[in-house]
C-alpha cells in the first residue's frame, strides 16, 4: 500500500476545508468500493454522493510526486472532497481489492507521455543549429523555418526595445514629479495633488512599470491615511515608500539603458528583471543558474499578508534547507479580482522532499518555487541538523541584517535561524540571550501578527532555554533600533511554531 501522511493531503487540499470534508467521508465510512493496481500506481474508490449514482474517484500515481485525480461529481473544487476522502482511505490503509487499470487511464497516460516527449523534442530542435543544411548537405524545409524563427526573433527583440524605452520614459516622468513633491514637501500632497498622483500611478501601469507604481500607490496611501487621522507615523512611512520609489527610479534607468545600449535580451540574476515587469519561468530561473537538486526543506512558519497597493493577499511560507540552513520563502500573490480563481495555500506541518528548486535572484531570504514535492514527516535527524546549522552568534547576525536592511529596495523583515541560551523578560522587554551574553529585543513587526505574546503561552518553560529561534530581523523606527520577530522554535523534540 503506498503510504501517504496527512500532511501531503492537506498539501494537495485546494483548502482546509475540502480536506476536512474529504476526512469526514472516509470516517463515516462513504465508500463501498476501494480497488488498487497491482504495480500500486492507481487508486480507485466507489463513494456513495448525494445523487442517485456513486462518484467514481481515482488517483494516478504514475508521477509519485504529481498525481493526477479525477472523479464524477459535479464540484469544480481540485482535488474535490472525494478524491482527498480516497486519500485518506489510503493513509488509513483500508482494504483495497486488486483491479486492472482501466483502459481509458493508460491511453490518458500515453497522451500525456506523447505531449511531454514532443515537448522534449521541441526544446531540443530549438537549441540545434538552424543553418539551412540537412544531413546530406543540400537545403532543405530546416532553411526557410531557421529564417522564419530568426525573423521572429528578431521582431520579438525589437518589440522589447521599444518596451524598455517607453518604460525609461516613464521613469523620467516619475523622477519629474518626484522633484515636484520633494520641492513642495509632503505636507502638499493633498486634495487636487493627491488626484494627480494617483493619475500618475495610472500612467506607471501603462508604462510597464509595476514596481515603481506599487511603491506610488503605497505613498498615495500613506498620505490619504494622515489626512484622515492627522498620525505622524503615517508622515514617516510616506518618507520611506518616497525614499525607495527614488532609488528604485535611479537603479531601474541604469539598469534599462544598459539593457538597451547593449542589446542584451532576456532576463537576468538582477531582482529589477521582476520589478520591471518580467515573469520568471521555472525553466529560465534553471538557465540562469539559480536551480538545487534534491533539496529537503521544512517549513517553519506561515502566515496571510494583505497588500493594498498591491490589491492581492500573499500567502507566505518560511522554509529552512535542512542541508545548509537558508532561510527561503515560498511566495502565492492571490489579486482580489481574481480570488476564485487562484488556490490559496495553507500551512504545510511537514518537511518537503524536492527534486528541483529554485530560487529567485536577491539577497537575504529569497524566493523559492518548485513544481512538484513529496511532503513527508519533520524527523529527528530534520530537527537536529536544523539546530546544528543555527547562527550562535546574536551579534554577527545583527551585523549582516544591518547592511541589508539599509538597502532601501531591500524587504523589510531579514529571517534566521539563531541559537539561544534563553528568553526571559528584562526591564527593556523580552529578550533573547546568546551563548556570548549578546541581546537583542524581541518585538512584533508593524501590524502583524503578534507572537511575542504566544512565548508566555508555552506549556513548558525549558522551551524558552537552550533551544533555536527561527526571528525575522526588522528596525523599529518608534524604538530606532533593530529587533527580532519570533516565528518558530526549533526544539529536539519537536517544532514549536509562533506563527502558522
Amino acid at each position: 500500500m503506498r503510504q501517504i501522511t496527512e500532511a501531503q493531503i492537506l498539501a494537495l487540499a485546494p483548502n482546509p476545508a475540502a480536506a476536512g470534508n474529504g476526512k469526514k467521508i472516509s470516517q463515516k465510512g462513504g465508500f463501498v468500493r476501494l480497488e488498487r493496481s497491482a504495480d500500486e500506481s492507481f487508486y480507485l474508490g466507489e463513494c456513495q454522493g448525494s445523487g442517485k449514482s456513486n462518484y467514481i474517484t481515482t488517483a494516478d500515481f504514475i508521477e509519485p510526486d504529481a498525481p493526477v485525480f479525477r472523479c464524477s461529481c459535479p464540484s469544480r473544487q481540485f482535488p474535490c472532497k472525494h478524491s482527498l476522502a480516497l486519500l485518506y482511505e489510503m493513509m488509513a490503509q483500508k482494504a483495497f481489492q486488486t483491479c486492472e487499470i482501466p483502459e481509458d487511464i493508460l491511453k490518458k497516460r500515453e497522451k500525456k507521455q506523447a505531449k511531454a516527449a514532443k515537448s522534449r523534442e521541441a526544446e531540443a530542435e530549438g537549441g540545434q543549429d538552424n543553418s539551412g543544411e540537412n544531413a546530406a548537405g543540400g537545403e532543405g524545409v530546416s532553411k526557410e523555418g531557421g529564417a522564419k524563427g530568426k525573423k521572429a526573433s528578431s521582431a520579438g527583440k525589437a518589440a522589447r526595445t521599444r518596451k524598455r524605452k517607453k518604460q525609461l520614459e516613464g521613469l523620467d516622468l516619475a523622477e519629474r514629479m518626484l522633484g515636484e513633491l520633494m520641492a513642495a514637501g509632503l505636507g502638499a500632497m493633498g486634495g487636487t495633488a493627491l488626484a494627480s498622483y494617483r493619475q500618475l500611478s495610472k500612467q506607471l501601469g501603462d508604462y510597464y512599470l509595476p514596481g515603481p507604481q506599487r511603491i506610488l500607490n503605497r505613498l498615495i496611501l500613506e498620505m490619504e491615511a494622515s489626512q484622515k487621522d492627522q498620525e505622524e507615523f503615517h508622515y514617516d512611512n510616506a518618507l520611506e515608500e518616497l525614499e525607495k520609489l527614488r532609488a528604485l527610479i535611479k537603479k531601474s534607468r541604469l539598469y534599462l539603458r544598459e539593457k538597451v545600449e547593449n542589446g542584451e535580451d532576456g532576463p537576468d540574476n538582477s531582482p529589477l528583471y521582476e520589478e520591471l515587469g518580467g515573469v520568471w519561468r521555472l525553466s529560465e530561473l534553471e538557465e540562469a543558474g539559480n536551480c538545487s537538486r534534491d533539496v529537503r526543506l521544512v517549513q517553519l512558519s506561515f502566515h496571510v499578508e494583505y497588500d493594498e497597493a498591491r490589491r492581492e493577499y500573499i500567502d507566505i511560507g518560511c522554509w529552512a534547507d535542512v542541508s545548509s540552513g537558508e532561510i527561503s520563502l515560498t511566495c502565492n500573490y492571490r489579486p482580489v479580482k481574481a480570488l476564485k480563481y487562484v488556490k490559496s495555500e495553507d500551512s504545510i506541518f511537514g518537511a518537503a522532499q524536492v527534486g528541483a528548486a529554485m530560487r529567485y535572484p536577491g539577497e537575504g531570504n529569497r524566493r523559492i518555487r518548485w513544481d512538484h514535492a513529496a511532503i513527508t514527516q519533520v524527523t529527528k535527524e530534520d530537527r537536529r541538523a536544523l539546530r546544528a546549522l543555527a547562527s550562535r552568534s546574536v551579534a554577527a547576525e545583527a551585523k549582516a541584517a544591518k547592511n541589508l536592511l539599509k538597502d532601501a529596495l531591500a524587504d523589510p523583515v531579514y529571517y534566521r535561524l539563531i541559537a539561544f541560551e534563553r528568553i526571559g523578560r528584562t526591564d527593556a522587554g523580552l529578550v533573547l540571550q546568546d551563548e556570548k551574553k549578546d541581546t537583542i529585543l524581541l518585538g512584533d513587526f508593524l501590524e502583524k501578527e503578534r507572537t511575542t505574546d504566544r512565548l508566555a503561552l508555552l506549556p513548558d518553560g525549558r522551551f524558552l532555554e537552550g533551544q533555536v529561534l527561527l526571528g525575522g530581523f526588522y528596525y523599529d523606527r518608534k524604538a530606532r533600533r533593530l529587533m527580532l520577530w519570533p516565528h518558530s522554535i526549533v526544539a529536539e523534540e519537536g517544532i514549536i511554531r509562533l506563527l502558522y
